[in-house]
């Protein structure tokens, strides 16, 4: 399988792809009520996804005093859920500023600014040693990197042996809910992003396709399989609310 490269953009002397480029521009615009319209965009649907994925980590963060890290973590709503289900603290990654000053607030106002940490970072090159992290997580993620297998590499560096990954996807549900689930797509997320204002309004045009190009470019198997190529063993993967949701985890060789 050949990486998907995008031409690369520069910022303040350093390469920024148009990939990644578009993804910070899109977040900025959205970050301000990106909490409230996106439980409503996905019907609700992404709490009781972000409940799956943060139940994944207990056999690393079950004991106590272990270290999570965050990846991708937007306003942090599962920072939170990890600090609050398990006594461990949280790294909570984004390399977007705008997403970080909705987490801070955020943070301040669930009580958890002493267990959960925030900092401005790419996925693709985390400030951390290897193994440092007992459990990561990444939240809609590889559909804004440029290489998902060196990303997913780079994200199994940090976790100890034993150590478990859990990710959160949309996905594309099969017939007949596939119907609904372009309707709802390419015409009801649209219609309501511009209800909630330009940032939105691209976010609803843009969201369907890159969904569905994620899912043409490898399939849940082929996907399970680049994790174990990055270190990743115990593998599997859970579709979820007829697929739309689709959650992974595995355990650090």
């Amino acid at each position: 399988m050949v990486a998907h490269r995008a031409p690369a953009l520069y910022r303040f002397g350093m390469a920024v792809s148009e990939r990644k480029d578009h993804a910070r521009t899109l977040f900025a615009g959205i970050a301000g009520d990106y909490d409230r319209w996106a439980n409503i965009l996905s019907f609700g649907q992404d709490r009781r996804w972000h409940d799956a994925l943060v139940e994944r980590l207990a056999p690393a963060l079950e004991s106590g005093a272990g270290r999570a890290v965050d990846v991708a973590c937007g306003t942090a709503a599962v920072s939170i859920a990890i600090a609050r289900r398990y006594d461990c603290t949280v790294l909570a990654l984004d390399q977007s500023p705008e997403m970080l000053t909705g987490a801070r607030e955020r943070v301040r106002d669930a009580g958890f600014e002493a267990r959960v940490t925030l900092a401005q970072a790419e996925a693709e090159r985390l400030p951390l040693q290897d193994g440092e992290a007992d459990a990561l997580t990444h939240t809609y993620l590889l559909r804004y990197v440029d290489d998902p297998q060196a990303t997913l590499v780079e994200l199994a560096r940090v976790l100890r042996p034993g150590g478990i990954m859990a990710s959160l996807e949309f996905g594309v549900p099969d017939p007949p809910a596939l119907h609904a689930w372009r309707a709802w797509t390419r015409i009801g997320l649209p219609t309501a992003g511009r209800l909630a204002g330009p940032g939105w309004l691209e976010t609803g045009r843009f969201l369907g396709p890159s969904i569905e190009s994620f899912w043409d470019r490898q399939s849940l198997p082929e996907l399970l399989a680049m994790w174990a190529r990055a270190g990743m063993r115990n593998i599997r993967g859970q579709r979820m609310s007829l697929g739309g949701g689709v959650v992974i985890w595995g355990e650090r060789e």
